[in-house]
């Protein structure tokens, strides 16, 4: 084959990884980007959080949101899963000629809403606009900063043996969501992205429990993901339990149509975090009060090991949860 980048590449998944690892990180090696978080955790008059995240979701407008809402979110959540105060945000505009005024009005508007509703400022920015044919309709990049209070910085926190994985809703509903809208398929009101802001609920949480140890947004490759990244950066292994993973019906029904495990598919409104054991009743109590957190659980466990993730099935067998090989849905974020 061509030595060429694939759909894959752009994943989540094992490609992404080795993207990132072999080649990009060859030439921008340093101790900050090393870490490879959601965001960059430096010193800049206190401790700051930065990051940077680019939309091309196919289709922009879909159910539960659109590229705009996205964009804000994405960003937002990128730092608060960091424990940072989200403040100032960039956005860049890359347009290809012939979309409609009113289309970038709504984004525009929705952009807006967005950033007030989390309490951020859109402070600097580009637009460039392409040929027709040389885009798809308009793609936007975002860059945030926020700071962390010292107290609220859990990257010191020593993942531990019997450690929880706990997550705080039903997953794979913006995935198999854009899915759905891609192939045309008319479903229920109740199909719909879990897209949200997580702001208000990672920070209170932080300052409520010193016992969470973690956090992550599972975008890309999903749970799954977000999971094999863990077991392998802090050299644990890590059984989730089938049973207990919170999967709403007509998720499980679309996947199974799809042919999708949604373990592997996208989410917008969802953190995976792993929390002390001691910490359990009181983390999964905070959760539960918030809008966000209502369907929380505790889907796994840390265990000593090699790396591994491992699911633990309805029957009590056990198989290996492997990171994605292959492009799933490409261009959901």
């Amino acid at each position: 084959m061509e030595d060429i980048i694939l759909l894959s590449h752009g994943s989540g998944g094992e490609s992404t990884r080795k993207l990132i690892e072999e080649e990009i990180l060859k030439y921008f090696r340093n101790d900050i980007l090393e870490e490879l978080l959601d965001s960059a955790v430096f010193n800049l008059h206190g401790k700051t959080a930065f990051t940077t995240d680019s939309f091309v979701v196919s289709p922009i407008f879909f159910p539960g949101g659109d590229i705009g809402k996205l964009s804000i979110y994405g960003t937002v959540n990128d730092l608060s899963v960091m424990g940072a105060k989200p403040l100032y945000i960039s956005v860049g505009f890359i347009i290809e000629e012939g979309l409609s005024f009113d289309e970038f009005r709504r984004i525009l508007q929705s952009m807006k809403l967005a950033s007030e509703e989390c309490g951020v400022k859109i402070v600097t920015g580009d637009t460039k606009v392409v040929e027709k044919g040389k885009g798809d309709k308009i793609f936007i990049n975002t860059a945030g900063i926020g700071i962390i209070e010292e107290d609220l910085d859990w990257r010191g926190r020593k993942i531990e043996d019997g450690d929880l994985v706990i997550v705080n809703g039903g997953i794979g509903e913006h995935g198999i969501a854009l899915m759905l809208e891609r192939l045309g398929v008319k479903s229920g009101e109740e199909v719909k992205s879990d897209l949200a802001p997580l702001n208000s609920l990672t920070i209170p949480l932080l300052k409520s429990s010193k016992g969470v140890k973690f956090m992550r947004d599972p975008t890309r490759g999903g749970v799954a993901g977000i999971l094999n990244e863990i077991s392998q950066k802090y050299h644990i292994d890590i059984e989730v339990y089938e049973e207990e993973i919170p999967i709403k019906d007509w998720v499980k029904s679309a996947s199974e149509i799809l042919g999708i495990d949604p373990l592997y598919a996208a989410n917008e409104g969802k953190v995976v975090m792993i929390v002390s054991k001691d910490e359990k009743e009181k983390v999964l109590e905070f959760l539960r009060v918030h809008p966000l957190g209502k369907d929380s659980r505790v889907i796994g466990e840390a265990k000593k090991g090699n790396g591994k993730v491992y699911l633990i099935t309805k029957l009590g067998t056990k198989r290996i949860l492997d990171t994605l090989k292959r492009d799933l849905l490409p261009r959901i974020c």
